[in-house]
């Protein structure tokens, strides 16, 4: 929705990005909490029931270690940020630290749209529109070989 935005209203395209930021990291709060809050009523009775707690205690782990790349690499590339939001609030990750992922992923991405549309304009929205994805997924790819790449090679 903001690059369609940002093409209708190019002088008002940082302030749409801050805009769409703010909702969007409020939007992964209410998720955060959800998770959080929601967790013994939803979580735990399937937790219990399929046996996983040692999964659970993992995944736990691994928000604890390295949540705030998990928050920022969701909220800056096609996976769904939703998601993670509420697995944040479900493994208790700090939330100081998830409301500043979240707002360094998706400002990243959403500045960057519209100072992308702002600049080249329908036609690069048009193609954007095609490669979104693709680009998303190989930011992923590229994020992910530089984390392990510190964290096992290094």
């Amino acid at each position: 929705m903001l690059a369609p935005m940002v093409l209708a209203q190019p002088k008002n395209a940082w302030r749409l990005a801050l805009l769409t930021t703010l909702f969007s990291v409020l939007g992964g709060i209410l998720g955060y909490l959800i998770g959080m809050f929601l967790f013994g009523l939803i979580a735990q009775p399937l937790i219990d029931f399929y046996n996983a707690g040692e999964a659970f205690a993992t995944a736990q782990a691994h928000f604890k270690s390295y949540g705030i790349w998990i928050i920022f690499i969701a909220g800056f590339t096609p996976i769904p940020y939703k998601i993670f939001t509420v697995s944040a609030g479900l493994a208790a990750m700090a939330f100081a630290p998830f409301v500043l992922a979240s707002v360094v992923g998706r400002g990243a991405r959403f500045f960057l749209v519209a100072g992308l549309i702002f600049l080249g304009g329908e036609r690069f929205e048009q193609q954007l529109r095609r490669y979104a994805d693709l680009i998303g997924w190989m930011m992923v790819v590229i994020v992910g070989f530089f984390l392990c790449w510190h964290f096992f090679f290094r």
